[in-house]
């Protein structure tokens, strides 16, 4: 990859969100916020090798954008009148007036979490718009059709735009009940970024844990009561902590289990632990802890640890029931049989892994588990047909890598 290429690149990862968020801001209209956006990023790839990077990506990026979108209008718009078209160029508008959190990308998160929206579409909209996630690589997450994916954001957008749903922060009586759909988002932008999903992506894609993780900070300057704010905060911080050491030199996908856990972050395991501890308390006086409390607290429990060996299984195991009672969740039930391998034995837990192929066949962690599994076991041959399976379904290459070395061990 060329130098310019590597600064469309970064510039893609880093100002984005920021181009969407601006043009919605102005035009109020996500098609043409989004196509607009998506025409400056390439003139930046036909310009910039000619021209050079501009000093500020960001700055040009937006302006190009809006020329972009106000050549779009004009053209769909050919009889609108002059005074529309200047009131469009020049953009007089007095701004309204700002939330609690000027923030043009968190307002464009509270747009897309919409209510009147159902919960895959207003997570699959904040996918693409905001974290600027292509829709294959959406469609993965969902363990969805690339078509049918296309439709569900196609959908999503007519219906912000024939329901005028506006573009900006909800009012302080309507935000705690708005912000577990953000939360939900967020927590999926996190996850994609921590682990992309794409075969062609970086494995590990800072740029969306970090802008998950300041968007959560966010809402928590909003919400510094809100429990779930706060646990999915110290969730993010603990599992953030770990990237360093999640990928080798080679580009391979680093098991838990196998990590230079001296190579974690100690400043955000701290941090998280400390937020941890304080819903912890709050729970000791009778605040009954959320999911994102409870995950929390399980990755507290790992990255309290300073070798796996030294994890305490039967407190994972405790929380993971605890789990189960909010979030039944195949999912959930496959994480808890990891727990119950090393409490009770990898027999016990295949049963448990075995009652969930109906649910998980297409979840490419449900077939390495049980090629785990089968492996401590010593049915190598059934091992090799999961993790077979595994690979086949796999996206990132790292994870790809990964697999296929535990595979051939088994010979």
């Amino acid at each position: 990859m060329s130098d310019v290429e590597e600064a469309v690149t970064r510039a893609y990862h880093d100002e984005w969100a920021r181009v969407v968020a601006s043009l919605t801001r102005r035009f109020g209209d996500l098609d043409i916020a989004e196509e607009a956006a998506a025409e400056a990023f390439a003139t930046a790839m036909e310009r910039w090798p000619v021209d050079g990077v501009p000093p500020n990506p960001g700055a040009w990026l937006t302006t190009t954008a809006v020329r972009k979108a106000i050549d779009r209008i004009r053209r769909e718009n050919k009889r609108d009148d002059k005074h529309k078209e200047a009131q469009m160029v020049y953009d007089n508008t007095p701004p309204e007036p700002l939330g609690a959190i000027d923030d043009d990308r968190l307002r464009l998160i509270f747009t897309c979490c919409h209510p009147a929206l159902a919960m895959e579409a207003r997570v699959a909209l904040t996918l693409r718009m905001l974290g600027g996630l292509t829709v294959p690589e959406i469609a993965r997450a969902f363990l969805v059709a690339e078509s049918a994916m296309e439709q569900r954001i196609t959908r999503a957008k007519a219906k912000i735009k024939a329901a005028r749903i506006p573009y900006r922060m909800p009012s302080a009586d309507d935000l705690p009940a708005r912000v577990s759909g953000v939360l939900a988002v967020l927590y999926l932008v996190f996850n994609e970024g921590y682990l992309a999903s794409g075969p062609d992506t970086d494995p590990v894609r800072h740029d969306l844990t970090a802008e998950a993780i300041r968007l959560t900070r966010l809402i928590r300057a909003l919400l510094p009561d809100d429990g779930e704010v706060a646990g999915l905060l110290a969730l993010m911080l603990l599992i953030e902590a770990r990237r360093p050491a999640r990928v080798s030199a080679s580009g391979e996908l680093v098991a838990l289990d196998e990590q230079d856990r001296g190579a974690w972050d100690a400043a955000l395991i701290a941090e998280g632990h400390r937020l941890v501890r304080e819903r912890l308390a709050a729970a000791a006086a009778g605040a009954a802890p959320g999911r994102y409390q409870i995950l929390a607290a399980i990755n507290a429990v790992h990255t309290s640890a300073r070798d796996i060996r030294d994890t305490d299984w039967s407190q994972v195991l405790a929380l993971y029931d605890q789990l189960v009672h909010l979030d039944s969740s195949p999912i959930i039930a496959l994480n808890r049989a990891i727990a119950v391998a090393e409490l009770d034995g990898p027999e016990v837990a295949l049963a448990a892994v075995d009652r969930l192929d109906g649910a998980l066949a297409g979840y490419h962690p449900y077939h390495a588990t049980r090629a785990d599994l089968l492996r401590r076991l010593g049915q190598s041959q059934q091992s090799h047909a999961a993790y077979d399976k595994a690979i086949e379904l796999a996206g990132n290459t790292a994870e790809t890598a990964n697999l296929t070395r535990r595979r051939d061990q088994l010979r």
